[in-house]
Parts: structure tokens; sequence; C-alpha cells
């Protein structure tokens, strides 16, 4: 059991409540933020906030340059360390104005928690991520097996990615109400749905491949029509256990959504074991749309369209995001210039 100050138990209750009413913070960064300044607080021994000395950030930030990765047992990597220390920072610099700490830490000693130029460029260097061509999803969607109800809901759950592009969070929160089979849509309503930002917009079905389109509406219509699922019922219901003839099994679908996209995430990650491929997370599915719309959606307007579909506010961010240019890529346009006639 780890030891627990009380006192600094309650300003940090304070500090996480003021990032998720004055800050707006949504609770995975809250949890995160949460994580790393007990991180920091166990590399003192617990000792009381109001005791802050700048040689703890110094011994904190050595630490974390030596510290392993429990999975793997490799270093830290830069990216981890900086938004550790740059979670601390912000509440180092928070308690600088708070009473009975006013007088004790700062704003100055938050300064301690930078991280070096060099980290710094490596932890925000922008590196190429692999994602599933066109090929491999429409191999993997095919071995897909569909004969019992999780089964079927685990392949709606992959065409439902590849015809929306949606984020694994929203489709994880999705009801029945916010699909639109008759105009092709799905209504992503933030007041409901787990949007990034908490951002409502529509997005249409993308024509990639209608076996996805086709397997996705039959999974709605089967919830609608066999199983009486209304409006408000789960999109991706998660399963009902219960034991039958002694045996702890699935027995139903619940009616009621998800609370993470963690099942989301399982399900693509051993669809594409069980074909035989890398693996994927849901997210790579945007990129791959991202490359296919980059082709059938030419002209500025379409593509912008298309931008707006997956929930981009600016082409910008669509292009910066999935849109990069691979290094072999890059050889071969700058080495062989086309000049106009």
């Amino acid at each position: 059991m780890r030891k627990v100050n009380e006192e600094n138990e309650r300003i940090k209750r304070k500090y996480l409540q003021y990032s998720k009413s004055a800050q707006r913070k949504d609770e995975a960064t809250i949890d995160k933020d949460e994580r790393a300044i007990l991180h920091f607080e166990s590399s003192t021994n617990y000792a009381p906030f109001k005791k802050f000395r700048i040689e703890q950030a110094i011994r904190y930030r050595d630490k974390l340059d030596t510290e392993k990765n429990k999975k793997t047992g490799k270093p830290l990597a830069k990216a981890t360390i900086a938004k550790r220390l740059a979670s601390i920072k912000a509440f180092i610099f928070w308690l600088a104005d708070q009473p009975g700490y006013k007088s004790r830490i700062r704003y100055s000693d938050a300064d301690y928690f930078n991280m070096d130029a060099k980290g710094q460029r490596v932890a925000h260097a922008v590196r190429e991520r692999p994602y599933p061509s066109l090929e491999m999803v429409r191999h993997t969607f095919n071995l897909m097996p569909t004969t019992t109800d999780i089964e079927r809901r685990n392949a709606a759950i992959f065409a439902f990615l590849m015809v929306s592009g949606a984020r694994d969070g929203a489709a994880a929160s999705l009801r029945l109400k916010h699909i639109n089979l008759v105009d092709g849509y799905v209504f992503q309503d933030a007041r409901q749905v787990r949007t990034k930002n908490s951002k409502t917009f529509t997005t249409y079905f993308m024509p990639v491949d209608p076996i996805y389109t086709e397997c996705f509406c039959t999974w709605v219509q089967y919830l609608q029509s066999e199983l009486l699922f209304g409006p408000d019922d789960p999109l991706f219901p998660p399963p009902e256990m219960g034991v039958e003839d002694g045996q702890f099994t699935v027995v139903g679908l619940k009616r009621e959504t998800y609370q993470n996209a963690n099942a989301l995430r399982t399900v693509v990650k051993q669809a594409f074991e069980n074909a035989g491929l890398p693996t994927f997370a849901p997210h790579s599915f945007r990129k791959t749309l991202t490359k296919w719309a980059d082709t059938h959606y030419p002209t500025r307007e379409a593509f912008k369209a298309f931008s707006q579909n997956i929930g981009h506010e600016s082409v910008v961010t669509t292009v910066s995001a999935y849109c990069s240019v691979s290094t072999e890529r890059q050889g071969e346009l700058i080495k062989a210039p086309k000049h106009p006639v």
C-alpha cells in the first residue's frame, strides 16, 4: 500500500476539481495529470507539498531519465517524460497561488520541471505511423466470423469504422437514434456521444467498399427488427454474461453503451491478429480513409467536405495529421520535379 498524506490529498482534490470545472479538461486528461502528480509525490516519499524544494524537482527529472517502462523494460519515451513533467509543472504553478502555499512556493519553481531542449525536440518530433492498406482491411474483414451475435456485432464495428472514420470513443457511445440509414449518415451529437472536444457534427457514410455499408446496415436492422432495440439503445452493445448449463457465458446483449473504447480496440486488434497481419488501432482507419479520399475527392471543395465528414474544422488539420509524405516518397518527388510546360 502506498502512503497517504491527507493534506496533499486535499489540495490535489482541489486542483483536479479546478482542472475539470475551470479549465474544462476531459476525464482522460485529468486522470493522466493525477497519475503524474502521484508519481512525483512518491519520489519525495509523500512529503507535504508545503515543504517543496527545487532539489525535489531536479531529482525527479533525473529519476525519469533512468526509469524503465514496466511493460517493455525499456527507458521511458521522451514523449511520456514530457507529458509527466508538463502535468506536474502546471500543478506546482497553480499551488504557488493557493492559500498556505504562496509563501512557500514561487511561480518560477515550476520552471524546474521544464524538459531540456534536446529532449523536447525528440518528444515532439513527428514520426510516420503505420496504417493498414485498403487491401489489408478488406482481407481482415472477410475473415471475421459472423455466427453469433457478438461476432456479428464485431464485424459491424469494423465495418462502421471504415464507412465513417469515427473515433473509437465516439463509436462506443453511439445509440441507434444517431444512425440514419435512409440518408446514410451518423449524427455525432456531443450531448450524448463522446466526440473529441465535444464537437457535434454529421458524418455521411463513405463509399469505400459496399461490403462495409451492407454489413453495418444489416446489423442496425437486426438490432431493430430481431432484438427489438429502440432509439436509445446502444449501437454496439456490450455482452450480457450469465450461466447456462453450468457455464459462465454470453446470454445476450446489454441495453447500455460501453463506458470507454477498450472493447472496440480489442475487436480491431484481434481481427488483424486472426488474419495473420500486423495489428492496428481503430484510429489508424482514419489515415487509411484519408489516403483513399486524397484520390477519390480530388477537388478542393470535395476534400474539404471529407475533412468535415471526419470532424475536422480545417483541411489543414486533416492534411497535417493524416497526409504526411513518406521519406521514400519525399526523395522521389525532390529528385524528379515536374517542370511546367
